[in-house]
């Protein structure tokens, strides 16, 4: 064992080293009381796998991790990851390591799905058992998740209210950036060391090359876009996000989910370019911070009902929905074979990118949970699957809100259409075109209904495996009959 204790800080879902308040706390204390300080990641594929984390997202966070040792090593920072299979075997790891390198303090940034507050207080409770310290801090998240309550004190269950009480919280928040500072006292030199070779064997057999051009990994390059996104479409934001073809959003939803980005630059960002403002100005700005608030919202969500983290609905009495086994047509619909171009094209846009735009994930979830009337979180869990940006609140969030399950959740009768949906924001079909190339050269009178061509039986494209009428009737009397009887 060193001789010298030291202080560690454990990355989770913050691998970044700017505006990290867990990070930026320990490099305080370990200057203040000249203790060096040393920092590590755990991974654990099993709960990877338990959780559905999305092999992409898997290699997302390893490709991440060489790059933090890297950062952390200029402020004299040494970094290694640790393996176990899941967050059961994480207090008695984190026990022995403490033990081994003399660590004094532990400092972490929280999670707030249920497993995870689970583990973080096992990880309390072994360590401070033996004196060694556990700080945790709240920093996913603009604003601490049950810290914005009603004037009764509870939590809001509605957006709107909680987004005005969020800017009243904001005035008097501090989102500046979090200062991590080098450390003076040297740690083990034997400490550090590259990520174990053994990782490699958790990283999905995935096209390098094209995640590397889509989705590169590091906080500089999530700074990058950021900034790109603020400089340049920030204000055109509200007039282009819903376009699927357009370069209207943001595109660092995958960045904030594994936290190589965090929450405050994103509001910094948006409030520089719109002179301050939060709720006045520029309306893609304003549109765009509503964005970042819906994010927080899904988290407090999750801390305040942790039956969303276990499968269950929002609305207790939308479990009473008997939901259609249809294996087929779930099938069709996760392999973007529907029959109805804009949801295959944005079903085959997850599959090839591991991303989908916000518009169309609401077409698909909502096509899914109520046409095909296909249990929403048979949905919530293959989108977790695929998806380099899942995330638990916000997946299980939007999941909730298209089903009518969920908080906000668009009343049960609201069901869109997916052709309209596809003649308004894929108008001239460029991005159905690009994802269904089997349509490339229909004309646009049928390209959002190829079913109505003269020739539909010739095409290389399946018919619709649900009448859109018929099946939107269904629903809103299954819907309804599960409402009466709550």
């Amino acid at each position: 064992m060193p001789s010298k204790p030291c202080l560690a800080v454990w990355f989770r879902s913050d691998l970044r080293c700017h505006d990290n308040r867990a990070l930026s706390r320990a490099a305080e204390q370990a200057n203040a009381q000249n203790l060096p300080l040393i920092a590590f990641y755990i991974a654990t594929p099993k709960q990877w796998l338990e959780h559905d984390v999305s092999a992409l997202q898997v290699d997302f966070i390893l490709r991440h991790l060489p790059i933090l040792q890297t950062q952390l090593a200029r402020y004299q920072i040494p970094f290694r990851v640790w393996v176990c299979d899941d967050f059961s075997q994480v207090p008695e790891l984190l026990l022995e390591q403490c033990q081994n390198w003399n660590i004094q303090q532990l400092f972490a940034n929280r999670e707030y799905p249920v497993n995870e507050i689970q583990r973080d207080q096992r990880v309390a409770r072994t360590l401070e058992s033996t004196s060694i310290e556990t700080h945790f801090f709240d920093d996913f998240t603009l604003l601490a998740p049950g810290s914005v309550r009603t004037g009764q004190g509870d939590p809001y269950k509605v957006f709107t209210p909680f987004k005005k009480q969020c800017f009243k919280q904001l005035q008097e928040a501090d989102i500046a950036e979090a200062p991590t500072a080098r450390i003076e006292a040297e740690a083990p030199s034997h400490f550090a060391q590259s990520p174990p070779e053994s990782l490699a064997d958790f990283a999905p057999h995935l096209d390098t090359k094209t995640l590397e051009h889509l989705w590169p990994a590091g906080e500089s390059a999530a700074l990058e876009r950021l900034e790109t996104f603020a400089e340049h479409r920030l204000h055109h934001y509200q007039q282009r996000r819903d376009y699927p073809n357009a370069k209207g959003t943001s595109a660092i939803s995958a960045y904030l989910a594994i936290g190589s980005l965090s929450p405050r630059a994103a509001m910094r960002a948006a409030t520089r370019a719109n002179q301050g403002e939060w709720t006045s100005g520029s309306e893609g700005a304003q549109t765009w911070i509503s964005e970042l608030l819906w994010r927080d919202f899904y988290q407090h969500i999750l801390t305040a009902f942790p039956r969303v983290s276990r499968g269950r609905a929002f609305q207790p009495h939308t479990e009473n929905i008997v939901w259609r086994d249809d294996p087929e047509a779930f099938q069709a619909w996760c392999e973007g074979r529907t029959g109805i171009p804009i949801v295959d094209a944005a079903m085959r846009q997850l599959l090839q990118t591991g991303w989908m735009h916000n518009r169309l994930r609401m077409v698909t979830a909502m096509f899914l949970s109520k046409n095909l009337l296909i249990d929403w979180r048979r949905g919530e869990q293959y989108f977790r699957r695929q998806l380099i940006d899942g995330e638990l609140g916000a997946n299980n969030g939007g999941w909730q809100w298209a089903a009518s399950t969920g908080t906000d959740a668009a009343p049960y009768f609201r069901i869109f259409n997916p052709v309209t949906q596809g003649q308004r924001f894929d108008k001239d079909g460029a991005f159905i075109r690009h994802y269904v190339p089997e349509l490339k050269d229909l004309p646009n009178k049928y390209l959002h209904e190829p079913w109505t061509h003269p020739d539909a039986d010739q095409l290389d494209y399946p018919q619709p495996i649900v009448d859109l009428k018929l099946s939107r009737q269904r629903a809103i009397e299954v819907f309804r009959q599960a409402s009466e009887h709550s």
